[in-house]
């Protein structure tokens, strides 16, 4: 999907090895819980939707699968997306690598879900659209956001006999249920193959985009199962199924016995790699066809017909690549179910002058291009998609209801066509961005002032946003002025909350950071960059006052500057990358934590020289700082409360919660909490004078998030089994609505809580 995919990789290894198996309460003292109603602020996708899949029989009804935001069913009465794994405990699963519905069953839908390799998997079973689930762990990895996600679909029910699936795996091999994904045998008729994916050819182009995505080959493997429902009937298991591996070599299988055997499919095309395969109801296969499984680059590709009446194969491709000098590939093919001659199909990577959608009335002989000029699309939903073309085309569909409906997935959501036949008589098209509902950001940071906007977000891929309002997507788009694609640091100056600070990268991962005198509304580049800023930007601090800047870049040494960074001095007595964080009422203050040593450290001086408290505090062995003061934190994270000089919380991921009220000269450990992955402070109540904390961790044994109202003494838990999306990060509440929280989470965007018996 992501820019960010680099180090999100890493972050979600470090959350799954700490999460484990979902956290229950084991006997110890019973957490009180609150109930809270759950939203998402609305920006309007933001991420990588990799699958759509419509129900063929029941009208309306279409579920969607991003790579690392869980999946989501459309709701055609009300026009909106409902997220159907809000309930997913851990991240591992918030990946799909896979989506596949139940032909004869509208109620039955299957999730192959798994992010990572290294993590782990499972199938996903409801019964009743989505709104419970069964799990199944997997006998083998998926790649939900690996190489290859958009590819598919690799699982498939037999539209005869429900009670039989196949799943088309990454690395071993392909797979069959026969009692409705409960339990897997592998198929052991299929052929061994290698689909280790290759690096793009050493371009102009793709030498800078294997620098910049990493390039790390992976295995793709089966990435397309098809039924041919015509061979079979009801009841009975379906003789004949295709199965598209991901390989330059013979790439296409069939069987005749119901997946006992497979044999290649004679005359096929080889030296591209299919991605997509589709079975139009006349009989006709489809396949598009890529060099590389994408997403992140793709330097040739096809469109092919194969007839299985006369074994005939057709090439079809709407366009060869390269074209102009510009090398790409095919992202999908659909057919409409309506009138099987009609094909639609996406380029994939032709970055100029962008992406195209061809259209075809008569099986590919001719084909027609919809994106030009005189091509409407409607960006009122989501105005931040004004500046973006579509791109990553990875699934195309057409309503099999409605001939007019089209479909494309795109790398940060969901456009939609709603009058497609207008173009077989030359007239423009009409698109819109359809994600209502439909929130897959990664926030990196999010702050609430006291003054301005409730909330500020610095997300992954496309920048971050001033929310004047939670419910409709900034009008404005993305931030004003400097453009990043992360914005990792937030932080305002707590006596002047209208001086906001912010780090990020932007074109080709350069490192920025960017300021702002208006509340956010309006930005500007800081004078220069500290030393040592190439590797990432990392995280930002601003003294009360607004007058002192610490900025931390990643793996860098801590650097201030009194002149809104025309000068940096390296501040001294910190080690590279620890994070540093302001007094909120004392400009001259300023505290960070080496996790290495288990040390707090403490500047009087405007940032300029640190020294170690007296205090002890618990070191985390093999904390990289740097890391962890850049990302959501991977070991530990000090926060310093609003309104109080010295008032510091320690949160530590494996050794729980520590306060200090002496400027971190002594702390005290919270014995309640077990672990702290992130803390933020809100409003406080009618009569109390001390902000409300809250808390994404594990208290009593119970991983959950939670409010304290008498700092830290006692906590109650205000999420519950069906809102956990994943995983939770960047908590923090609002200074002008009591009960208000706002948090991150790994693919779910951002989501706001306030309490059901109001506000106090």
């Amino acid at each position: 999907m992501k820019n960010i995919t680099r180090w999100f990789g890493v972050l979600v290894a470090v959350m799954s090895f700490l999460q484990g198996a979902p956290a229950r309460a084991t006997g110890s003292t019973p957490v009180a819980s609150e109930p809270y109603t759950w939203r998402g602020v609305v920006i309007g996708g933001g991420g990588f939707v990799t699958g759509i899949i419509f129900h063929p029989q029941q009208k309306g009804l279409m579920y969607a699968r991003t790579d690392v935001g869980g999946a989501y069913r459309w709701d055609d009465a009300a026009k909106h997306w409902i997220p159907i794994t809000d309930w997913l405990a851990s991240v591992d699963y918030t990946g799909i690598d896979s989506l596949a519905l139940d032909p004869s069953d509208p109620n039955r839908v299957y999730l192959a879900a798994g992010i990572y390799n290294h993590t782990r998997a499972a199938i996903l079973r409801s019964d009743d659209q989505g709104q419970t689930w069964q799990t199944t762990d997997a006998p083998f990895k998926m790649g939900g956001n690996e190489s290859g996600r958009f590819n598919g679909e690799r699982l498939a029910v037999d539209p005869h006999d429900g009670e039989i699936l196949f799943l088309g795996s990454r690395h071993d091999g392909l797979w069959q249920s026969l009692d409705r994904g409960v339990t897997w045998n592998e198929v052991k008729g299929f052929p061994k193959i290698d689909t280790t994916e290759t690096p793009p050819p050493m371009t102009r182009t793709n030498w800078v985009r294997r620098f910049r995505f990493n390039f790390t080959p992976q295995q793709i493997g089966i990435v397309a199962v098809q039924f041919d429902p015509r061979s079979g009937s009801p009841g009975k298991p379906t003789p004949k199924i295709y199965a598209a591996v991901s390989t330059i070599k013979t790439n296409l299988f069939q069987s005749n016995d119901g997946g006992a055997s497979w044999q290649p499919v004679p005359g096929q095309p080889v030296g591209l790699r299919p991605n997509h395969l589709v079975l139009a109801p006349d009989g006709m296969l489809y396949l598009s066809y890529g060099r590389e499984p994408g997403p992140n680059s793709m330097s040739d590709g096809a469109v092919w017909k194969f007839n299985p009446k006369d074994g005939r194969w057709t090439d079809i491709t709407p366009l060869k690549s390269p074209d102009d000098g510009q090398p790409f590939g095919y992202g999908a093919v659909t057919v409409d179910a309506e009138h099987p001659s009609t094909i639609m199909a996406t380029t994939f990577c032709r970055w100029h002058p962008h992406d195209q959608i061809f259209r075809s009335t008569n099986g590919g002989a001719t084909w027609m291009p919809l994106w030009d000029e005189a091509t409407e699309w409607d960006h009122s939903s989501a105005p931040y998609t004004k500046s973006r073309n579509p791109h990553w085309m990875g699934t195309i569909v057409i309503n099999p209801f409605d001939s007019n409906q089209v479909l494309f997935t795109t790398g940060y959501g969901i456009w939609c066509c709603i009058n497609a036949t207008v173009a077989d008589r030359g007239e423009p098209t009409h698109w819109v961005f359809l994600d209502q509902g439909l929130e897959e950001t990664v926030p990196l940071a999010l702050i609430s002032p006291p003054t301005g906007a409730h909330l500020l977000s610095g997300l992954g891929d496309i920048d971050g946003f001033r929310h004047d309002s939670l419910n409709e997507s900034p009008e404005n788009g993305t931030f004003a002025g400097p453009r990043f694609s992360n914005t990792e640091g937030l932080a305002f100056a707590a006596r002047k909350p209208n001086i906001i600070v912010r780090t990020g990268t932007g074109g080709y991962e350069s490192v920025h950071a960017a300021i702002s005198l208006d509340d956010g509304k309006t930005w500007s580049f800081l004078g220069s960059n500290p030393p040592d800023s190439n590797e990432g930007a990392g995280t930002i601090a601003i003294s009360a006052d607004g007058k002192i800047i610490v900025w931390t870049p990643r793996w860098g040494s801590p650097n201030y500057s009194v002149n809104r960074g025309t000068n940096w001095t390296i501040c001294q007595g910190l080690s590279e990358g620890l994070r540093v964080i302001a007094d909120p009422m004392d400009p001259l203050r300023f505290y960070a934590f080496d996790a290495l040593d288990g040390k707090i450290l403490a500047s009087t001086n405007g940032a300029a020289g640190f020294s170690a408290t007296p205090a002890t505090l618990p070191a985390v062995e093999g904390f990289d700082g740097a890391f962890g003061g850049g990302g959501g934190g991977a070991g530990a994270l000090l926060y310093a409360v609003p309104d109080f000089t010295g008032d510091l919380w320690l949160a530590f991921r494996t050794n729980g919660l520590f306060h200090s009220v002496n400027g971190g000269l002594s702390f005290t450990k919270v014995e309640t909490v077990q672990e702290a992955d992130s803390l933020g402070f809100g409003k406080t109540t009618r009569d109390g004078n001390y902000p409300t904390l809250y808390l994404a961790g594990k208290v009593n044994q119970l991983q959950a998030l939670f409010r304290s109202d008498d700092a830290g003494q006692t906590w109650v838990r205000i999420n519950d089994d069906q809102h956990q999306y994943g995983s939770i990060s960047h908590v923090t509440g609002d200074p002008r609505i009591y009960g208000r929280v706002y948090f991150g989470t790994g693919g779910r965007g951002i989501i706001y809580g306030d309490p059901v018996s109001g506000t106090k």
